[in-house]
């Protein structure tokens, strides 16, 4: 049996993994032109961390975690406001949860394509997909700019994130699913050898109103960056709009030396874009099928979506992998919906619970989440609020 899977993200690597393990060749065709290197801190827990245990990934995943002791919110000064201990917090989300720096843990899944036989998988970055096509034959992928280039396959893997081009050519314009939340969210990483040592093992936030800046410090002397803020219209330049790195110096200028100063490194093109979810009425059609973000993204603000990406494309692989006839292809798609729709949808309520109150709109609301975390350290009050997060892991 043959697959190709679009987008080489982490759901897109895990199912080419699983699928590749069970017997299965895959062609992994991705546009950037090598595994990207910028990325956001997150946690992974729950369901990620179950499936990555049994698939074996587990090992790999743990050894480029983090050790964070606190999230902390700080003001314009530097003084702290409030804070989350994070050793509580994994007790109450399930007795696991790492702290994981995005482009690791797709680097960590990619290293893991080794486990698989030689030649069983083959991978091609700077792959851009134009079209593709689907009949009682199979699947066929055409690649843009290369007349007559094509993967011909039995069944079709989306993964290639919230801007899927799998969806919007097989299941529709991208504006039918897509959900904003009302926010953008930035992510990049600047080397500051002088802010590094006092950003290690903390996860600092900045305490402030429709905009929220976050910084950890990373192993080497780098610092990665995590901003979040309102999507309204905003001045342009001379020129015409703002690019994404001037857009975040004006919105995040004054929330502290630390912010400014990463702001002055910033990279031209940083990461930024919508926060938002997927909506779906139906994940596959045919012998095509979607996973990770591009049928469920939950929101970055969910905390949830990398682990998500693995439970899925361990889930997809689990049952996609043992088939070994045409006929059998569909009905395996099928169940991984009916399986996996419940869970995804229980981690977009707990990403929409974020959204309501991740960016306080005044003071009084700022005032409110400060109460919130300090009563994380009340018993009983703290599993409440943990649940509040995880969703139902919490219980």
């Amino acid at each position: 049996m043959k697959a190709v899977v679009v987008g080489a993200g982490i759901a897109g690597l895990v199912t080419a993994r699983q699928l590749g393990l069970a017997g299965w060749d895959v062609e992994l065709v991705e546009k950037s032109a090598a595994p990207r290197p910028d990325g956001y801190m997150m946690d992974f827990f729950g369901p990620g961390v179950e499936a990555s245990e049994r698939i074996g990934l587990y090992p790999r995943v743990a050894a480029v975690a983090y050790q964070i002791e606190a999230a902390e919110y700080v003001d314009a000064a530097g003084h702290r406001t409030s804070s989350l201990d994070f050793d509580r917090f994994s007790r109450l989300a399930g007795g696991k949860v790492l702290s994981l720096l995005r482009p690791d843990l797709e680097r960590a899944a990619l290293a893991a394509l080794n486990d698989v036989e030689p030649d069983r998988i083959r991978v091609h970055y700077g792959v851009h997909v134009s079209k593709v096509w689907s009949d009682d034959d199979g699947v066929r992928v055409f690649v843009d700019g290369v007349p007559g280039v094509k993967f011909a396959a039995d069944v079709l893997v989306g993964a290639d994130g919230i801007h899927s081009i799998v969806r919007a050519q097989v299941f529709g314009a991208e504006e039918e699913y897509l959900r904003p939340l009302g926010m953008r969210a930035a992510a990049f990483i600047v080397t500051e050898p002088t802010l590094n040592p006092g950003l290690r093992n903390r996860f600092v936030l900045t305490d402030s109103i429709d905009r929220v800046a976050g910084l950890h410090g990373l192993r080497t002397d780098q610092v990665a960056a995590f901003m979040v803020y309102r999507e309204t219209p905003g001045p342009t330049g001379r020129q015409g709009p703002l690019s994404p790195r001037d857009r975040l110096r004006r919105e995040f200028a004054g929330l502290g030396h630390a912010v400014d100063r990463v702001l002055e490194l910033c990279p031209e093109h940083p990461y930024d874009d919508v926060v938002a979810q997927i909506l779906m009425p139906g994940w596959q059609k045919g012998r095509t099928v979607l996973v990770g973000d591009a049928c469920g993204a939950v929101s970055l603000l969910a905390g949830q979506g990398g682990s998500l990406a693995i439970a899925g494309a361990a889930l997809l692989g689990d049952l996609l992998g043992p088939v070994t006839s045409t006929e059998a292809i569909s009905p395996a798609l099928t169940e991984f919906e009916r399986r996996w729709r419940p869970v995804v949808k229980e981690a977009q309520a707990a990403g929409r619970r974020a959204a309501s109150s991740f960016l306080p709109a005044n003071r009084a609301q700022r005032l409110l989440r400060r109460w919130i975390i300090r009563a994380t350290h009340v018993p009983g009050i703290d599993r409440l609020v943990a649940r509040q997060i995880v969703g139902r892991i919490a219980k």
